[in-house]
């Protein structure tokens, strides 16, 4: 049994032996290729250019791959990602290099676009790019393996202010020296409205987010009024403000969604929603509120909505509660005949122009119906179950039903 152990282990040390030779004998077989292409870039960290976007913030140098047979021809190619997407086809960016081209530039505007719309990179936040460069060959006698060649670098991109908001404001001389702060609207949490009177003078409106204070910037840095049209806006640290020139009631709105803000002067005021209907006596309804009338409540008395209406628009109603069921809206509660030929909101008729019955659907827009023929007095919504805000856009005739 010993001399069997012991010639086991012998051929177990010459089989190792005789693969390490076969493995030394192969990378000798094996001619050394002496690559030439050496890559290098203009910096190996960078911060994107604000104020020259367009202009190059970067360039890959490289020098040219080795030499070949006239037979050969030789093309370069580069990638540019985001390290750990390994040049993946659906983030990286690649590009065929021109003959006799030995460069490659990208400018602030492009990265930050890269970053924020494939790349997925959080603003404000530093990232590391990698650029390679593959130089391979075509034709010939003789396969010649690619030289490949990688270099990393540091991004530090655009400072920008995320349009996320604890507390808006309006301040300045057109406010009295006072601030206002803006509360949400009930219809769009990322939105804030306010009206107030206003004297000639400056207009600013501060933001306090995560314990700083920035300023509501438009887009093309005017402060010119463009009265009652939203216009896009930014964040910037320094005091930005509107030129106020008349007096009066004004209505400010600032969507943090969009990025946009929209200021309504006197001359521009939003009406609200006015319906004329004809009862027991011809009636003109300002609409502030709307019942419910239908199986909801059995029929009988309208059940009143007590809705909000909006700080950005009048024309828009917000219920919040849990009334659902299958129901009209009407402008009046009252308890006579009334409430039978008053103007009603409903589902839209059908194209025959015929009553019918909607359900909707959470958090789906749904066109919303409205007149004093009995057929809009006979078309019902159906509420879902688990409803408890309903919003009605009079002024795009639309309503929302969500749960919050």
């Amino acid at each position: 049994m010993k001399i069997i152990n012991y010639l086991y282990k012998a051929l177990f040390f010459l089989c190792m032996i005789l693969c390490q030779l076969s493995c030394k004998q192969e990378i000798q077989d094996i001619p050394k290729v002496n690559e030439t292409m050496e890559l290098q870039p203009s910096s190996e960290n960078i911060t994107l250019d604000e104020v020259n976007l367009t202009k190059d913030i970067v360039t890959f140098n490289w020098k040219p791959a080795r030499a070949q047979s006239d037979d050969h021809l030789v093309s370069y190619s580069t990638m540019l990602d985001v390290v750990g997407n390994n040049f993946g086809t659906g983030t990286a960016i690649f590009n065929y290099e021109d003959d006799n081209v030995f460069s490659r530039s990208f400018t602030s505007e492009q990265l930050q676009n890269w970053a924020k719309e494939k790349w997925g990179i959080p603003a404000n936040k530093s990232f590391t790019l990698e650029f390679r460069v593959v130089a391979q060959w075509e034709g010939g006698a003789t396969f010649e393996a690619p030289e490949v060649r990688t270099v990393r670098i540091t991004v530090n991109p655009i400072k920008t202010v995320v349009f996320d908001a604890d507390k808006v404001f309006l301040s300045g001389s057109a406010v009295g020296g006072s601030t206002v702060e803006m509360p949400k609207t009930l219809e769009n949490l990322d939105q804030y409205a306010y009206v107030l009177n206003l004297q000639p003078g400056e207009l600013e409106i501060p933001v306090e987010f995560d314990g700083e204070t920035n300023y509501v910037v438009t887009s093309n840095g005017s402060g010119e009024l463009n009265d009652g049209n939203a216009v896009g806006i930014k964040m910037r640290e320094n005091v930005f403000s509107w030129k106020i020139e008349t007096a009066g009631e004004y209505r400010v709105v600032v969507n943090m969604q969009k990025a946009t803000a929209t200021i309504y002067s006197p001359a521009k005021a939003l009406a609200p929603k006015i319906v004329t209907w004809t009862g027991d006596q011809p009636y003109t309804t300002t609409v502030t509120d709307l019942w419910m009338h239908g199986s909801i409540n059995g029929w009988g008395t309208p059940v009143k909505l007590d809705c909000t209406v909006s700080l950005a628009d009048p024309q828009v109603l917000v219920y919040t509660g849990g009334k659902v069921g299958t129901t009209k809206f009407i402008v009046t509660g009252d308890n006579s005949n009334n409430k039978n030929l008053a103007y009603a909101f409903s589902a839209p008729l059908t194209s025959a122009g015929v009553a019918q019955t909607l359900t909707l659907t959470l958090g789906k827009v749904a066109e919303l119906g409205g007149g004093t023929a009995s057929a809009n007095r006979n078309s019902y919504f159906t509420i879902p179950a688990t409803t408890n805000v309903l919003i009605f856009d009079l002024r795009n005739m639309t309503i929302l039903a969500l749960k919050r």
